[in-house]
């Protein structure tokens, strides 16, 4: 899988240390929410944050339920196709609820949109993204995030849960996929 990756962009390392910081801030910002006795939900966008989400839950020094929700505007492709398919709902009320959505990448921002309005029609005391990368794109809808990992190229990228075709999401780093891999 290493030779299909043109150049790495985030090490291990580096995604692990700005985790971390994301967890912690996290920590702080929930902190009185959760004194008061009302609960905090981490979704995972499946399947891309499902690595980011563990990580996150073990940064973050408050209780949390975890929750999984898959969307997609991709496909099998390259390209979002620009149709918002729901493959799996959140399996709990989330009503009343502290959502936090762990989003692997906001690229186009269609699906993320879509995920908002879907979540904020079911009644949740706050709604907030994290990403962990947003790309750098110009026809990108207006998402407002809480905490971005990074600002990534607008690349095809790779690993700690992306993937192409189901596969390289099991690369510890984040690298640029040869574009004579996915053309």
């Amino acid at each position: 899988m290493d030779q299909d990756v043109k150049q790495v962009l985030y090490t291990r390392e580096q995604i692990a240390e700005r985790v971390a910081q994301i967890g912690e801030a996290l920590t702080q910002q929930y902190a009185s929410v959760v004194e008061r006795g009302e609960q905090v939900v981490l979704v995972s966008v499946l399947r891309g944050a499902a690595l980011f989400m563990a990580d996150l839950a073990r940064e973050m020094d408050i209780p949390v339920e975890m929750d999984y929700i898959a969307i997609s505007s991709y496909g099998s492709g390259a390209k979002s196709s620009g149709v918002v398919r729901m493959i799996k709902d959140v399996s709990s009320d989330i009503s009343g609820k502290h959502v936090i959505i762990a989003e692997d990448i906001l690229d186009s921002g269609l699906t993320l949109s879509y995920l908002l309005k879907n979540l904020a029609s079911r009644g949740p005391a706050s709604l907030t993204v994290v990403t962990l990368l947003r790309k750098q794109t110009r026809a990108q809808a207006q998402v407002e995030c809480a905490h971005v990992g990074f600002e990534c190229p607008d690349e095809f990228v790779v690993g700690y849960g992306l993937d192409y075709a189901e596969r390289y999401r099991n690369l510890p780093y984040i690298g640029i996929l040869k574009p004579e891999v996915y053309q």
